[in-house]
């Protein structure tokens, strides 16, 4: 199977998670995108949805899909979207789109929060793929100076503004093997939004689109 295919076996398990009468969380990326498109044909059989990205809620809305303000709902039964990397415990890197604090928001609301990536995001150790890290503008070179003094590299994103109107550095060189600490520690630092570590509230299912078909993991 090709990486595509693989991805588009998780998104299609993930459709057993949705549940029936409820309103759920919509990811953002490349996974989370087929996941969108497969839910358009089940759509009559949710309330409707609250998306991490701009780019996410217009494409639901392309699909017919209800797009909801997170303030006006409840509660999410479900959030699915996708993931840079995971470990076995579930704990991830996320935000190589750029929308990890919205991310990170509806998976802090969500009763479950169904991760889905294609094999090759599976690690032993997290920090090979860049931790993306979104700062308040003003503060770039403060928090990049703090993010040095842990040992990191951060590199600024040029050109690319969040939904938020902020920046990302994506931090280099980092081998994270206190995921959990790491995350607060980054948390932290004055004129940090958030980072792209999802350890204090990982995963509960993950989702992998392999050569047999999908695999999850809880």
């Amino acid at each position: 199977m090709t990486p595509d295919e693989k991805k588009q076996a998780a998104a299609k398990a993930a459709l057993e998670y949705v549940e029936v009468g409820t309103v759920i969380g919509i990811g953002t990326g490349s996974t989370a995108n087929y996941f969108i498109d497969m839910l358009a044909d089940i759509k009559h059989k949710v309330d409707g949805t609250v998306a991490s990205s701009e780019a996410s809620a217009a494409r639901l809305k392309q699909h017919g899909i209800q797009v909801l303000d997170l303030n006006a709902v409840d509660g999410i039964s479900v959030y699915v979207d996708g993931a840079d990397e995971s470990t076995q415990h579930l704990q991830l890197i996320k935000g190589g789109g750029g929308a990890l604090t919205r991310e990170k928001i509806v998976a802090a609301v969500a009763g479950k929060f169904v991760c889905i990536a294609d094999e090759s995001k599976l690690v032993d150790v997290l920090g090979k793929f860049p931790l993306p890290v979104e700062v308040i503008p003003m503060a770039r070179g403060y928090v990049a100076r703090r993010i040095t003094k842990l040992g990191g590299n951060p590199i600024w994103r040029d050109g690319f503004v969040t939904d938020n109107g902020n920046i990302i550095l994506d931090v280099h060189n980092l081998e994270i093997l206190e995921p959990s600490k790491l995350e607060t520690e980054l948390n932290q630092i004055t004129g940090v939004v958030t980072n792209g570590l999802f350890a204090l509230r990982p995963a509960d299912v993950l989702i992998l689109g392999t050569d047999q078909g999908a695999k999850t993991m809880t």
